[in-house]
């Protein structure tokens, strides 16, 4: 295959888990939460990315799309962990403890709790939520990047 069919198929994969991200809120009523907003932003620059690397040739526009695949990977993969509850995640979506807290500064905590939560799986498909999927397919994507880039001059 060549450069071109590797840059064509990585962009149109981040805009393919784009969309479907804006379908899941738009159509499906699911708010994301911020780290899912977290998750959005590299897709956004690697469509950028793609559009820009079918104009302009070399491997740097390829590399910084493998980037941007990974970074959303990244990014899925701690919030991934977040959910699951392997570590603790931002204080800006997930709930405290609760244990040892008078009645007025649990209140206070459930009042400043984020509307959705990053520490609760949303919607998950095999016993994998949404950040799972968006970790493998962008590690898929940033495979493309790569390949995109073993084929540029």
């Amino acid at each position: 295959m060549t450069r071109r069919v590797f840059v064509l198929a990585a962009t149109a994969g981040s805009f393919a888990l784009l969309a479907g991200a804006f379908a899941f809120q738009y159509i499906g009523g699911m708010a994301p939460c911020d780290m899912c907003l977290w998750q959005r932003w590299p897709h956004a620059a690697a469509i950028l990315i793609g559009i820009a690397a079918l104009a302009v040739p070399g491997r740097l526009l390829p590399f910084l799309g493998a980037l941007a695949a990974l970074s959303t990977a990244a990014i899925g993969a701690y919030h991934t962990g977040v959910e699951r509850g392997w570590w603790e995640g931002p204080t800006t979506c997930t709930s405290g403890p609760t244990g040892g807290l008078t009645p007025q500064e649990l209140l206070d905590q459930i009042m400043a709790a984020p509307l959705v939560r990053c520490d609760e799986v949303a919607w998950e498909m095999l016993g994998l939520s949404m950040a799972s999927w968006n970790m493998i397919a962008s590690l898929f994507l940033m495979l493309l990047w790569l390949a995109a880039m073993r084929q540029s001059r």
